[in-house]
Formats: structure tokens, sequence, C-alpha cells
């Protein structure tokens, strides 16, 4: 069995909140990171700056006097790295590798890794801590030695910081996706609403006791709503010329077939009285209902909705011979005869047999009917790659020039062929099958006769199923 697959099928809501919240939840997320790494560095770059600038102040004040090194460390260098977290201060002045004043154990760099007044930052562990130090080396007139001035400190306040920087950007990301998925929703439920009233449109149809084809009433809709509007819409006038067809056919067709049951049971009822002729009535009677219903079958398979037959190679000049056989023997009982004009070789076409044959045989058929004794049918067939056609043309006394446009009407009884049995729908039935096949047909008055010409595109093989 087909599993339904309409149940697991998510909800348009929920779709939408999907690819809204998801995308949105990732860029946070990259956010997120991205603003973590620059809250580091921004934390870095600042305490930097201070211990940078405690650092140039302990420097500036290493002089020589008389052939020694000596400094006056300032209270306001130290002041400037005191913080809340009461971050533990280290500072450390050599000369070579003399101790002039400070940690003797503070890490010192290598006296070649440092250029001559440029400080440089670095990371270390001193005490079981991790410390940021700043040094500097200076050259001093009439020393030999290089001074190495230090200064570092712990990183709590740094770390506490930039804790409180990603508290603050975290509470941001959070209020921001919040906030968004407060508004996204009542803003999907106006952005549906237009969805909601096409709904309620289709919806209203159901309550009705006959069929509402007329075009949809749902209001402005969107862009992207009136495509399927439109399409619905175009859906529901094919529904309704589709049924109109049916409802004008089959109310034609009772009508047509009215005539013949109310002469069968007329001429039963005179059988019963013991009127023999009226069993031959009731023959006749019967052979044009018969006729009525084959044709009333043709004409509802001519016009069969759906995509066109599939085609199929077609021998114009096989079909030809099969439908004048069909109808040679009501021929020669009329007294007219029919001759066929084609080449000795083949003439195929990319069609569909049986339609091709319905398409023939009424017109044959209809010729005899009309033509009237003695008079004579021709059927012509010619082709070559471009094109190929079939002509039934026939020497009777023709139509009149206003009937010509109403050839192919369903149950259209023409001037000329009053008297005369039929239904009218042997032209009708060769319209439909024509159109369904893409052939062009072409009804021409001789004055007399009347000459109909069926022309094919010529056969391609892509065309050939």
């Amino acid at each position: 069995m087909r599993a339904d697959t309409r149940t697991g099928a998510l909800a348009l809501r929920t779709r939408l909140l999907t690819a809204m919240l998801v995308p949105l939840l990732a860029i946070a997320v990259l956010l997120g990171l991205a603003g973590a790494t620059l809250i580091g560095d921004v934390v870095r770059r600042t305490n930097d700056r201070v211990l940078g600038g405690a650092l140039g102040a302990i420097a500036e004040t290493v002089q020589v006097e008389r052939g020694e090194v000596t400094l006056d460390l300032p209270a306001a260098a130290f002041g400037m790295l005191e913080n809340s977290e009461r971050d533990n201060v280290y500072y450390r002045v050599a000369v070579g590798g003399r101790l002039l004043t400070g940690y003797a154990d503070l890490p010192a760099p290598a006296d070649r890794a440092l250029d001559i007044d440029t400080p440089r930052f670095r990371f270390a562990t001193y005490r079981g801590q991790r410390i940021r130090i700043a040094e500097v080396r200076r050259a001093l007139p009439r020393i030999d030695q290089p001074v190495i001035v230090q200064v570092a400190e712990t990183l709590d306040g740094r770390a506490a910081l930039q804790r409180r920087l990603m508290i603050a950007l975290l509470v941001g990301e959070i209020a921001l996706v919040g906030m968004a998925m407060l508004l996204i929703r009542p803003a999907l439920a106006w952005s549906l609403r237009p969805l909601a009233r096409l709904r309620a449109a289709v919806e209203a149809r159901d309550t009705r006791a006959t069929p509402d084809l007329s075009p949809l009433r749902a209001g402005l809709l969107p862009a992207e709503l009136r495509p399927l509007a439109d399409a619905f819409d175009h859906l529901l006038a094919r529904l309704d010329t589709a049924t109109a067809g049916v409802r004008r056919f089959t109310a034609d067709a009772s009508h047509q077939m009215r005539t013949p049951l109310a002469v069968l049971k007329v001429q039963v009822a005179l059988a019963r009285r013991g009127d023999m002729q009226a069993l031959s009535e009731i023959a006749d009677a019967a052979d044009r209902l018969e006729r009525l219903v084959t044709q009333l079958l043709a004409l509802a398979r001519a016009e069969e909705a759906g995509t066109s037959p599939p085609l199929e190679r077609v021998d114009l000049r096989e079909v030809a011979i099969a439908a004048i056989n069909r109808l040679i023997h009501k021929a020669l009982m009329a007294g007219i005869e029919i001759q066929l004009d084609a080449p000795d070789a083949a003439v195929v076409i990319a069609s569909h047999r049986t339609l091709l044959f319905e398409i023939v045989s009424n017109l044959l058929d209809n010729a005899i009917r009309y033509i009237g004794h003695g008079s004579s049918i021709t059927v012509t067939i010619a082709g070559d790659d471009a094109a190929a056609s079939i002509v039934v043309a026939d020497d009777g006394p023709g139509i009149g020039d206003e009937d010509l446009p109403r050839l192919g009407q369903r149950f259209v009884r023409l001037s000329a062929s009053a008297g005369q049995d039929g239904s009218g729908l042997g032209l009708a039935i060769v319209h439909s099958a024509a159109q369904r096949l893409g052939s062009r047909l072409e009804f021409t008055n001789t004055k007399p006769g009347l000459r109909v010409t069926l022309t094919f595109a010529g056969l391609s093989d892509a065309d050939v199923k």
C-alpha cells in the first residue's frame, strides 16, 4: 500500500520558524565566538597599555650618576596597576646579570631577545600563577652592560574584566534571540493570514449544494500566493468548461435518443395489436438508436480529457482501405461509387490508428448518407517528408455557404440534410478527433460537392513512442 505522506509533513509555520531560528542561532553562536575573541584581544591590549605605561614610568627614572646606575621608583607607576581584584605586581631592574632592585627570581629575558628601548610583552608563570610581563632594554651612556627593566602583574583583573564583558555579550545575545522568537511568531501569523483567507475561500465551496466553479475571491494576495490562486482559478475554469460540456452533451444526447425511443414505443404498441409492419419500423429504430449510441461513444472517445494519445507509425493508405472496406457494402446499396487515389507505396505518418480510422469512416459514412444515388466519392492520399494529407471529396449536392461555418458542431443538422436519417454527430467526431491528433481539418465547398482535407505533419522518429 502507498503510505500517506500527509501526516509526516511539517506544518508550514514550523518550517518557517525552523528556517528562521536555526540560522539565527547559528549566527548568534558565530557572533559569540567572534565577540569572545575580540573581547580577549581588547582586554589584553588595554591592560598591556597600562602595564606598558608603568614600565615606561619606571624606565624613565633609570639614570647614570657618577658612573653608577640609579633609579627612583615612582609611586604613580605602581598606582596605575591597582585594581579591585588586587592583582600582585612585581618588578625587576638589572644591569647585565646584576640585580639593581626588585624580585630577583622574576623570569629574566635573554639580553639579545630585546631591542633597545622597544617594550615587549609576554606571558610567564611565577610563584604558581600566570603573569603578564612588560620588559624593555635600555642602553645608558658610559655603562657597558644593558639595563633590563621588567614590570609584571597577575591576571585576575584581566580575567574578571573579560568575564564581565563575556557575560554582557551572552546576555545581549540571549535577549536578541528571545526578542526575535517573540516577534517572529506574530510576524508569521500576520504573513500567513492571506494563506488562511485563500484556504477559507476554498473551504467555503464545500458548504454549497451545487459545485461553485467561479474564480476564488480571497481578496488581495501577496505575489507568492497569486500564482497559486491563478492556477487554482485556471483549474476551476477547466472544470467548469468540462462539466458544462458534459451537461450539454448529456442534454443533447438525451434529446437525440428520445426520438428513436419514442418511435420504438409506438411501434411496439402497434406490434402488440398485430401490425406486422411495425416490426420493420422497430428494426429501423433500433438500428438508428444503435448508430446514435455508437457515435456518442466515438465522440466521447475523441473528446477524452487528458494528454494527446501516444503516437504510432500509421499508414494512411492502409487506414483508408480499411475504412472503405467497412462501408463499401453500404455505398453499393446506396448506388454510390468509391474511388481510391493513392500511391502504391505506404504513406506513413505519426498518428493514432483508431482515431484516424474513426475520422475516415465518419467522413465516408457522412458522404454516403447525403450525396444521393449515382454520386461518387474520391479518397485521395498524398504525402512527402514534410507533410501528408488525406482528402475525401464527393460530387453530391453540397451545402450552402451559410452552413459551412457550422460543420463540425455537435447535433447540427444542415439544410441540405433535411429528410435524411442522422444525428448530426459524424462531422463532430471528425472535428474532435482531428484536434486530438493535432492535424489540420479543412472543409471546402466545391459546388457541387464537398471536399474535406485532413493534413498531418511529416513523420519524425522523435514523435513516435
